[in-house]
Formats: structure tokens, C-alpha cells, sequence
């Protein structure tokens, strides 16, 4: 059996307990792979958010731009467009809704904790903009290094691994060394192995299979696996948006192995069976 999940730091503060934490997933994009244009009006945004947050969601994560396999990048400009506008809109209404945003621009970074959000999920781990390392230290804000091999347009041609698990771990571990030598507080980094960035279906079997591996390192873990395709090979269910019981499976595994946030479309289903998972860990024995 592997280890129970932890959770430290100021990400946990922020999410208002000891874990597991949900995090819901919104995207105000044309073309993310499960919920592609359905929230690009600022408003449809800010009720679906308000939605997720009822549902259990205790951080918000937004993304502007799409990182589905094979995607194209957009320009900051058009990503600030997108995000600004539904931070607003969303604190406006919940105004004190914990929002991430998902991005390795330090100028969308900046805008958008401007506007309100309170944490950065980079998908680049810090290497994709020289300046999101500044902007995240003066923050003081938590950040969310992700593992990905190669780059979103072409991840998913042929990715390989001598061994995926230690070349994760080390990644993470280097990348976590490197946050803090710039000046980033160790309690202020969650590592997020990268579920299905840059990786085939048995990559990421073994990912999860050996997460405890990744929780070793001492940081929080994030795994963002729903409704993703490697959930569906296993199921057979070809549309991603009814990958839900698939998708709770991968988070209650997650979490008994070391996670401790967990990204999904799908937040009252995945809240509750953490909710029951946690209780059959961690009940007191008399």
C-alpha cells in the first residue's frame, strides 16, 4: 500500500485545510480538448466557477490558452485577454474564491495576480519565460512545477523514458532546487509529475503507480489526469467528458499514494470520493 497524502504550506493555507484539495478546472479557451469554447463568455465563466466552488472546488484554476496535445500557442496579449476579463467577473461575485492561473508567461503572471488570482500553475516548471522566476518570488505566491517532455504542438510523438519515474523525480527535484535558489519560499512549491505531457499510457501507469515516489521530494503533489485519453484507453470511453468514474478511480489512487491536489473537470463526483477516501485512511483505530 502506498503512503497517505500530506499537504504543507502555504497552498494548503490558502486552500483552507490540511488536504486533499480539489481544484477545478476552467478553461477560457476555444480548443482545450474536454471543454473547448464553452466558457468564453466572461459571465458563463463566473457561473460555471461559482458552480465548481458549491460543488466543493477550494482553488480555481484558469487556463488562456490551450495545452492539449498537438495545440498552438497564442500570443500573451490574447491570453491576458481571455483571463483578465474572468478573474474580474469571478471575484466579483465570489470574492474570496482562491484563484490559480495556468500559465509560463511572467506577463500574464503579473496581470493576472494583479487582477486577483493567487497562485501560478506552470506547465514549463519556470523554463518557459527567464522572468516568471522574479515574478513568482516577489509574489510570495505558491507555484505548481509540472513535468513535461518536449512541447504541447508535439508531446505526444513517441515520448520516451529510460526510466519515467526517476527522470520525473529528478526533474521535479531539480526544478523545485532551482525555484528556491531564485528565491522562491520552499513552502510556496507543489510538483506536479505531468500526467499525459509527453507521456504514453504505460508512462503514466507507472507514474501513478509509483507516486510516492514524487511525494518523497517533500512538496505537495498535484496530478492532473481527468478525463484524459489514457483514462479512455483503459475504459473504452471515447468522449472525454463522460470519463468521470475513470477519472475518480485515478484520484482516489493519487491521493492514497502521496497527492494532495488534484485538477478535474468533474468536482462534486471526485470531492466526494476523496471525502470517503479520507475517511478509510485516516480513521482513528481504537
Amino acid at each position: 500500500m502506498g503512503r497517505t497524502a500530506r499537504n504543507t504550506g502555504r497552498a494548503g493555507i490558502l486552500a483552507g485545510g490540511p488536504g486533499p484539495v480539489v481544484v477545478g478546472i476552467l478553461n477560457v479557451t476555444p480548443d482545450s480538448f474536454s471543454d473547448g469554447g464553452d466558457f468564453l463568455d466572461p459571465e458563463a465563466a463566473a457561473e460555471h466557477a461559482a458552480a465548481m466552488l458549491d460543488e466543493g472546488a477550494e482553488i480555481l484554476d484558469l487556463g488562456g490558452e490551450s495545452t492539449r496535445p498537438g495545440s498552438n500557442p497564442v500570443s500573451q496579449d490574447e491570453e491576458i485577454r481571455r483571463l483578465i476579463p474572468v478573474i474580474e467577473r469571478i471575484l466579483a461575485v465570489r470574492p474570496g474564491a482562491v484563484i490559480s492561473v495556468d500559465t509560463y508567461r511572467s506577463g500574464t503572471a503579473t496581470a493576472a495576480l494583479g487582477a486577483g488570482a493567487r497562485l501560478i500553475n506552470d506547465v514549463t516548471a519556470l523554463r518557459g519565460d527567464p522572468r516568471m522566476a522574479s515574478v513568482v518570488k516577489e509574489a510570495a505566491c505558491p507555484v505548481i512545477l509540472m513535468h513535461m517532455q518536449g512541447q504541447p504542438r508535439t508531446m505526444q510523438k513517441e515520448p520516451h523514458y529510460e526510466d519515467v519515474v526517476r527522470e520525473v523525480r529528478d526533474f521535479l527535484a531539480q526544478r523545485a532546487e532551482s525555484a528556491v535558489a531564485a528565491g522562491i519560499g520552499p513552502e510556496n512549491i507543489i510538483v506536479d509529475p505531468g500526467i499525459g505531457f509527453g507521456k504514453n499510457l504505460e508512462h503514466n501507469l507507472d507514474l501513478l503507480q509509483n507516486l510516492d515516489a514524487i511525494a518523497d521530494l517533500g512538496f505537495p503533489v498535484l496530478i492532473g489526469a481527468s478525463r484524459k485519453t489514457f483514462i479512455g484507453r483503459i475504459t473504452g470511453v471515447q468522449e472525454a467528458k463522460e470519463r468521470v468514474f475513470g477519472t475518480v478511480a485515478t484520484t482516489v489512487l493519487a491521493y492514497e499514494r502521496g497527492a494532495t491536489f488534484f485538477r478535474v473537470h468533474d468536482v462534486c463526483a471526485n470531492r466526494e470520493a476523496l471525502a470517503a477516501a479520507k475517511a478509510i485512511l485516516h480513521t482513528f483505530r481504537r
